[in-house]
């Protein structure tokens, strides 16, 4: 059932999507030549190739559901729901480069296709396109809420790099002394604004929510937003996403701060603790897949999953007593019911 809600979603966003995946109307003085036809074609082929991966459709089908769910006309929040599938593709391509990734949804990641140049303002090219569908927006939801949308979007991308400039603080200053409430403030801003909380009150300003109203859903994205996070993090350990990524243990090549490597270091013996500081302070190309093994079994040994799948079913499980006692306001059916399925979808997903 939750398969179909994304995709129904994903039918009714990527039309959207597609028209502005094409050269802007230039002045005549600034048009394309024919002769320079192959260096454009090739800017196209960078810009529109994670947008046609596409992906779960999560962000978009968040929005579109709460904004339905307050009594909204989801046709009228198309262009909300295109930028906001826009924001995550050129956000992927600029964290692929930043942490030297290898895959995207079961591809090269765009900077090992193309180059780390190419693939940095590919991102800025879809970065500018998000703004333009947004500002394309008063002709059917007027300028007011257009503005408040505007307002919405500036503040969950400008938390989600303050997240993400943090993650790289960390990694560059191999910090590994880090508690979960640590953890907690950069998954807030990289997944709980911006994955969960945000989709919903973008949807529910389209709908009409109130200040106290937002709040509510914000509460309610911070505990779903972690658990989401927490899943994301154990999937990378344990899962092959459906076929669609080859390497497990993604993060740990990276290097990334996850609650279950904290965990880890917190509960590893001296020496145990010892080397994996030491395998995760070499750079993705110094490490070995037999290191990462080594690591892989001490999270298996000091139980580190199953401490942090606990932490995540509590989160959903706050999350849903939000909903059920507080969250009434989204009441429109089947959108409330499809959205309370979201919630046991992000926890016992696959990929």
């Amino acid at each position: 059932m939750v398969q179909d809600t994304l995709e129904k979603t994903k039918k009714l966003v990527w039309p959207e999507i597609r028209k502005y995946l094409k050269d802007p109307d230039y002045p005549s003085q600034f048009r394309t030549p024919t002769r320079y036809k192959k260096d454009a074609d090739f800017f196209w082929k960078t810009v529109k190739e994670y947008p046609e991966r596409q992906g779960k459709y999560l962000r978009p089908t968040l929005l579109l559901l709460a904004c339905e769910a307050m009594g909204g006309n989801i046709q009228k929040a198309l262009k909300t729901a295109s930028a906001m599938q826009i924001s995550e593709d050129w956000l992927l391509i600029h964290d692929d480069f930043e942490d030297k990734s290898l895959e995207r949804r079961g591809k090269p990641a765009l900077q090992r296709l193309f180059g780390d140049e190419q693939a940095v303002n590919a991102g800025d090219a879809l970065h500018m396109m998000m703004w333009k569908i947004l500002n394309d927006n008063p002709s059917s939801i007027g300028v007011k809420k257009t503005q408040l949308i505007h307002d919405e979007f500036y503040k969950i991308l400008f938390r989600t790099a303050l997240g993400q400039s943090t993650e790289i603080s960390w990694f560059q200053g191999k910090n590994f002394n880090y508690t979960d409430k640590d953890w907690f403030f950069i998954a807030d801003g990289k997944t709980s604004y911006y994955t969960i909380a945000g989709p919903i009150r973008l949807g529910a300003i389209l709908g009409g929510a109130n200040q106290k109203q937002l709040s509510l859903l914000a509460d309610f994205g911070l505990q779903l937003g972690r658990c989401f996070q927490l899943v994301d993090d154990v999937l990378d350990l344990t899962s092959d996403f459906q076929g669609q990524k080859k390497q497990k243990g993604n993060d740990i090549f990276e290097g990334k701060r996850t609650l279950i490597l904290g965990h880890l270091l917190r509960s590893a013996k001296k020496e145990d603790k010892k080397r994996i500081i030491k395998i995760l302070s070499k750079t993705r190309e110094q490490k070995t897949q037999k290191e990462i093994d080594w690591i892989l079994d001490k999270i298996d040994e000091y139980n580190s999953i199953k401490y942090a799948q606990g932490i995540a079913r509590k989160l959903r499980d706050e999350a849903k007593v939000i909903f059920d006692t507080k969250l009434g306001f989204l009441k429109h059916e089947p959108a409330r019911s499809e959205l309370k399925e979201l919630i046991d979808f992000i926890l016992e997903r696959k990929y």
